[in-house]
């Protein structure tokens, strides 16, 4: 799958909000870091490991944000994933840093807000 395609799939199963469709995106054993998991889970490296962590992390974030929405600002590719930068609903600018796995899945990804998340 190119970058393209799974930044696609990846925004139409956030703005669906169909958690398991999200979760589809990534690798079972994904690497995942973002400063909300600091704040939700207290983690002060922002880490979580695996399918079954993401899962609660963005459950959670889908709880809070009934009205959330990801529109692309800009998709910016290289060796192996690319960087996404969004736009929240709430006017927040995000950038997820993603490395894709050989099937296709997020493997390492990385978060970065303008502005503090909940």
């Amino acid at each position: 799958m190119d970058h393209r395609e799974h930044a696609r799939r990846w925004l139409v199963a956030w703005n669906a909000h169909d958690l398991d469709a999200i979760l589809d995106c990534y690798a079972e054993d994904v690497d995942f870091a973002a400063p909300t998991v600091v704040r939700r889970f207290g983690r002060p490296d922002g880490r979580l490991t695996g399918r079954a962590e993401l899962r609660e992390h963005f459950a959670k974030g889908l709880a809070m944000a009934p009205g959330l929405r990801f529109t692309e600002v800009a998709l910016l590719s290289g060796p192996g994933g690319y960087a996404l930068l969004y736009r929240r609903e709430n006017g927040n600018l995000v950038t997820d840093v993603v490395e894709l796995d050989a099937e296709g899945r997020a493997t390492r990804v990385r978060a970065y807000y303008a502005a503090e998340q909940p």
